[in-house]
């Protein structure tokens, strides 16, 4: 799929798991996205989806994460967190995403990759 935020475009790549596939089924979806700790955008979607949290010691720049059922996460900083997320997908190259998603809240698009 495509993430866009402002005129920045970058190629993710969803999860093959049923949390990815039920994100793909919400394509397209625009978020209005917090910024919190600098170092993560979130938002919470409009319906829960199906979660299998785990926890991961290590977040990467370009994660797509799921925070509970309904908090979609996208990091653009790389850290050691205590948190548990499910795996919803990743930035296939998030070269310039820090930049991209700036320091205040953003609107990002998530549309279909075609």
């Amino acid at each position: 799929m495509w993430m866009v935020v402002g005129e920045h475009r970058f190629v993710a790549t969803l999860s093959d798991n049923v949390t990815g596939h039920a994100f793909a089924e919400m394509l397209p979806l625009t978020l209005d996205m917090a910024e919190l700790n600098g170092n993560e955008k979130h938002a919470d979607l409009q319906k829960a989806l199906p979660a299998n949290a785990s926890r991961m010691e290590m977040i990467s720049n370009g994660d797509l994460l799921l925070y509970g059922s309904k908090t979609l996460v996208v990091f653009y900083k790389a850290f050691t967190s205590p948190y548990s997320y499910t795996n919803v997908g990743r930035v296939a190259n998030p070269l310039g995403l820090a930049h991209a998603l700036g320091e205040h809240d953003v609107r990002v698009q998530f549309l279909e990759y075609k």
